[in-house]
């Protein structure tokens, strides 16, 4: 989930659909293949898993994913599961997150993916969303961000928008649309 740094209401929402996620991987893919030839992508999981597995295809380069997490938005991320060292080691390496706001997601994985001495490394975003410079990014905007596969949750054994995304297009003054 897409989580503002600042924990107050964004000015704008950008609900993003599945074609506008393709073209943003493309995009991203493209930006890469020209500065940099990583021999494997490693998504972060959660949200950077999909956006890294569909750049890794574009590239068709290997894929992996590591796994960092944080229980809110001002807490620091912590690491749950690093990429298989035999993965990285020697090898360049593209780190692919789906939103960079502060960076300090970005910077727990760099640090640990560069443990594995991998011979090049390299960070990649969908949404830069904050100062944070990753290596790459696909488009800059500083509005919250609702990823199309993150947008719904179960609730009562049904469908509904998360109901965070639902306050914050409320908050911009937009209207909250629960079905697709």
């Amino acid at each position: 989930m897409m989580a503002r740094a600042s924990g107050g209401p964004p000015r704008e929402v950008l609900e993003v659909d599945w074609t506008f996620f393709g073209e943003l991987c493309r995009a991203l893919a493209l930006r890469v293949a020209t500065q940099f030839d990583p021999e494997i992508v490693v998504g972060i999981a959660k949200a950077g898993v999909i956006p890294g597995a569909v750049v890794a295809s574009i590239l068709q380069r290997d894929f992996v994913s590591m796994n960092v997490t944080r229980s809110a938005a001002d807490v620091r991320p912590t690491l749950v599961t690093a990429p298989p060292l035999v993965s990285v080691q020697g090898r360049r390496v593209l780190i692919v997150d789906e939103t960079c706001d502060s960076g300090d997601t970005l910077k727990l994985a760099l640090a640990s993916v560069r443990e594995l001495r991998p011979a090049a490394v390299k960070t990649a975003v969908s949404f830069k969303t904050g100062a944070y410079e990753p290596d790459f990014h696909a488009l800059a905007t500083e509005s919250a961000i609702i990823l199309p596969w993150d947008r719904e949750i179960v609730s009562g054994g049904e469908l509904v928008m998360r109901p965070e995304y639902a306050a914050w297009r409320r908050a911009a003054g937009q209207a909250v649309n629960t079905s697709r």
